[in-house]
């Protein structure tokens, strides 16, 4: 016979139960494929920093050729229990660039993506770029 707590909870109860884990891919192969859909789209687009292949954080730098620049970084959203891309930077290039030297000394893990297109685009508000 299997102790209390091997059993459940309080004398047979069911324990609680855990919310479902969602896969996640590697950042190493979330960011060869996002690089794989700029590609596609004849968008151009840079590994400026390589970071952990496993579990680094990414953050995608866009550039419209013009001295600007825009930031953005994925956060979890616990409303909706989903990961998006928010925009935490925009601003001057130089600017931009002194955030993102800040956020790769604080985090040695870090990819960097530079996306260059005149239009602004990202891709990242596309299905499959959320998590």
């Amino acid at each position: 016979m299997l102790p209390p707590l091997a059993r459940g909870a309080r004398g047979g109860e069911k324990p609680p139960r855990l919310p479902p884990v969602t896969p996640r891919l590697t950042a190493g192969f979330w960011v060869a494929a996002y690089l794989t859909r700029l590609r596609l789209a004849n968008i151009p687009a840079f590994v400026v920093r390589r970071g952990d292949d496993t579990a680094g954080a990414v953050m995608v730098k866009q550039s419209p050729l013009d001295g600007t620049a825009r930031l953005f970084q994925r956060q979890f959203d616990p409303l909706a229990e989903t990961r998006r891309w928010i925009e935490v930077a925009q601003g001057p290039e130089a600017e931009v660039d002194a955030r993102l030297q800040r956020e790769r000394t604080r985090d040695p893990d870090l990819w960097v993506i530079e996306v260059e297109d005149r239009g602004g685009r990202t891709l990242l508000e596309e299905d499959g770029f959320e998590g």
